[in-house]
């Protein structure tokens, strides 16, 4: 306000000092008018916004605090059952039905609603009672990284709403009570838990709930009533699995198991005749007396009585078959056990199937040809069962250990779907090797930025500390260099301390390995945080700066390609019928060696975990062929050769005698050629490919001033 009467004031005093016409003196009133009426209903907007509650863009009630699943305080909210209701959309798809721009770009949110029970305002009915599994999803929820307890930023909305078991609530009462949501908005942007859908006698394969556009994490789905792409299928929980485990030294005796409660009568009567002509393979068992569900009993035995789900893992495969309801918790039971499921229900959606490849981990078969199940499962190799037992192992310790896990597994899968630049490749998400994440082609890594530019220089170094020091000083002026490690490889000797090094300007660090391998270059040291690895030996004390950084910008181009400067060829030799390794210049390549190169850290990963065969121990033991190893691994996987930078041939050391290098060694150089004719055979074939160019700068040996020349000294032959 002290602001307006100031701006009044130097108004009157304009008007005394000037003297303009009548016609000019009118617009100038008016000017000053506006500009009193602006200052104004700027001032009280800005009042008024200050002492505003915050809502945002969802209007009414709204809690910002986190939610606390307070059992003893649930709210009671009367519920009208004649309000709007509408039905499942059966045509959603992820475009129709789902507002992608209440998300975020950087990660998935849910919002939860708070505990209610919606009770009937007529007859005091309730609509659904909360059960321990529910409330075990909406925990795991509340701790995940996806919470938000704002609805404003909330890509998802999870109501408290308890639709596990559709046997155990009013339908009807329960479609109301999701229509009277806060947010429901015909339930866009919804997520829906449910695992026993429909109910007797027509047992459908989706939740008998309006649910209208609701996204539904369903237990039961059959190929016509999973919306691809839209809906998310998960398995049917059982709490039989609590405190029970597998043992892993159970023998398995029985080739197949059949302990599926509920099967239906045309398909119990193929099985009783499978396990009179294959009794010593196929264990039918059925329900004991007294209907005890932790207990199954032989249908010829009722009296021998065996504890359920322990007695799958004397079994190699478990069949699952047509029930009252496709889902069954059975699933979960059987690969708790490690036993391999036979699944034989046609248009089962299995759980989690958009990410999950089951055929890595099960077998799927006709209903009709459920007869022949047994001569099936006998053509399956041995080696093949223990690959499959192994890979249910991993899958039901990764996504089906528990309710949490399940739940946010779901939750992942739907975000693949919003963020598909951030999901996991089709490999990491059956890939028993934990590092899956971090090994995988670097062609296809998410479109994000890396940690960090520029790159490591690992040395691999024994004890010339003369030529490391060298080595070091020169490095350290690389402008894209971003850090050194020395990989010092000598047990018998203490390195230097780090006091008496080189003082540089970039971070240096020293490992001491516990072992002399010439695989420890090629460790994925947690000291290398970028992308782009140097490996390079303490003698390779010739290249320039430019080269150096030129190689690295051409490795920026080719970050699936070794690049490098030393490079060598691989030849057939028709006398002796063996691949010969050449290192003689030619005019073709198809290695360069990890003495002086540039790869991406992913390589690293692969060689340390997923070499092929005994290659990394043979290397280890004869100290001698990992940069072979590399190049064979790494065109094996891309079928690309590697790319040799600048015209430099020579790297020898001038400082070293000869007895000092280990490739001096004549018999080395046999080894070589040896290397390349064990791996060809390990592999199967010959991954190397050959190239005949190399990379030079732009400008290289072009008649220009050295000043617009980015790199001028690249050295010579």
């Amino acid at each position: 306000m002290t602001k307006i009467k100031n701006l009044m004031s130097f108004v009157t005093q304009s008007r005394a000092i000037s003297h303009p016409n009548p016609r000019e003196h009118i617009l100038n009133c008016l000017t000053y008018g506006l500009l009193v009426i602006v200052a104004l209903c700027a001032g009280f907007l800005l009042w008024d916004l200050s002492n505003s509650p915050r809502d945002g863009f969802f209007h009414g009630k709204r809690d910002s605090h986190k939610l606390i699943l307070d059992l003893e305080h649930i709210q009671e909210v009367s519920l009208n059952p004649e309000g709007e209701q509408r039905a499942r959309n059966v045509n959603c798809t992820f475009w129709d039905c789902l507002n992608i721009y209440k998300c975020e770009h950087d990660r998935l949110k849910v919002y939860i609603y708070p505990l209610q029970e919606f009770v009937d305002e007529r007859t005091d009915k309730v609509a659904t009672t909360l059960s321990s599994e529910y409330f075990q999803i909406l925990e795991a929820v509340l701790k995940s990284r996806y919470y938000t307890s704002n609805p404003n930023e909330a890509c998802l909305f999870l109501p408290s709403l308890d639709l596990l078991n559709q046997n155990v609530f009013d339908k009807h009462l329960a479609g109301a009570a999701l229509a009277s949501l806060d947010f429901w908005d015909r339930g866009a942007n919804h997520i829906i838990f449910n695992m026993l859908p429909g109910g007797a006698p027509s047992y459908n394969t989706v939740l008998d709930v309006n649910t209208d556009n609701a996204i539904i994490f369903g237990g039961g789905f059959d190929s016509w009533s999973y919306r691809q792409g839209f809906d998310v299928a998960i398995p049917v929980w059982s709490p039989r699995l609590v405190r029970q485990h597998a043992h892993a030294t159970a023998q398995r005796k029985f080739l197949l198991i059949v302990a599926q409660l509920n099967i239906l009568p045309r398909f119990v009567r193929n099985l009783r005749e499978l396990a009179m002509a294959h009794s010593e393979q196929l264990l039918l068992l059925g329900a004991c007396e007294g209907f005890d569900l932790a207990m199954r009993c032989p249908l010829s035995q009722h009296h021998k009585s065996l504890e359920y789900p322990r007695l799958l893992s004397r079994g190699k495969f478990c069949l699952l078959t047509r029930s009252l309801r496709l889902g069954q918790p059975d699933l979960v039971e059987i690969m708790s056990q490690h036993c391999i499921p036979v699944i034989a229900v046609d248009n089962y959606v299995m759980p989690f199937e958009d990410v999950i490849d089951w055929s890595l981990a099960s077998v799927r078969i006709r209903e009709s040809e459920l007869h022949s199940v047994v001569q099936k499962l006998k053509t399956i190799s041995s080696v093949k069962v223990v690959e499959m037992q192994k890979q249910v192992q991993w899958l039901f310790s990764k996504y089906f250990k528990d309710l949490k896990t399940v739940t946010l597994t779901a939750l992942e899968v739907l975000e693949s779907r919003i963020f598909p630049l951030r999901a996991r490749s089709s490999r990491q998400w059956n890939a028993i090797d934990t590092n899956a994440r971090s090994t995988f082609n670097p062609l296809f890594l998410p479109s994000l930025a890396p940690k960090s530019q520029g790159f490591t220089a690992v040395i691999l170094t024994y004890d010339r500390v003369e030529s490391l020091f060298l080595l070091i000083q020169k490095l350290a002026v690389v402008p894209s260099l971003q850090s050194i490690l020395v990989i010092w490889n000598n047990q018998k000797k203490s390195p230097p301390h780090l006091s008496t090094f080189p003082s540089i300007s970039k971070p240096l660090k020293i490992r001491q390995t516990k072992e002399n391998k010439l695989s420890n270059r090629f460790y994925p040291y947690p000291e290398i945080e970028t992308e782009a690895i140097l490996t390079i030996d303490d003698d390779i004390i010739m290249l320039t700066t430019d080269e150096l950084d030129f190689g690295y910008e051409v490795w920026r181009e080719f970050p699936d390609h070794i690049v490098g400067f030393p490079s060598r060829i691989h030849v057939w030799d028709n006398v002796t019928m063996r691949w010969h390794y050449e290192s003689e210049w030619t005019n073709q390549i198809s290695m360069v060696l990890t003495g002086a190169a540039f790869h991406h850290k992913y390589w690293s990963h692969m060689y340390t975990h997923a070499m092929p065969g005994d290659i990394k121990d043979w290397v280890d033991e004869h100290m001698n062929c990992e940069d072979i190893a590399m190049n064979f691994l790494v065109a094996n996987i891309t079928n690309n050769p590697p790319i040799k930078v600048t015209p430099r041939k020579k790297f020898k050391c001038p400082e070293c005698t000869n007895t000092e290098m280990l490739s001096a060694d004549l018999n080395h150089m046999r080894e070589r050629s040896a290397c390349i004719d064990r791996f060809s055979k390990i592999y199967g074939r010959m991954p190397l490919r050959t190239v005949e160019f190399r990379a030079d700068p732009v400008l290289f040996r072009d008649n220009f001033p050295d000043k617009l020349k980015r790199y001028n000294d690249i050295g010579s032959l």
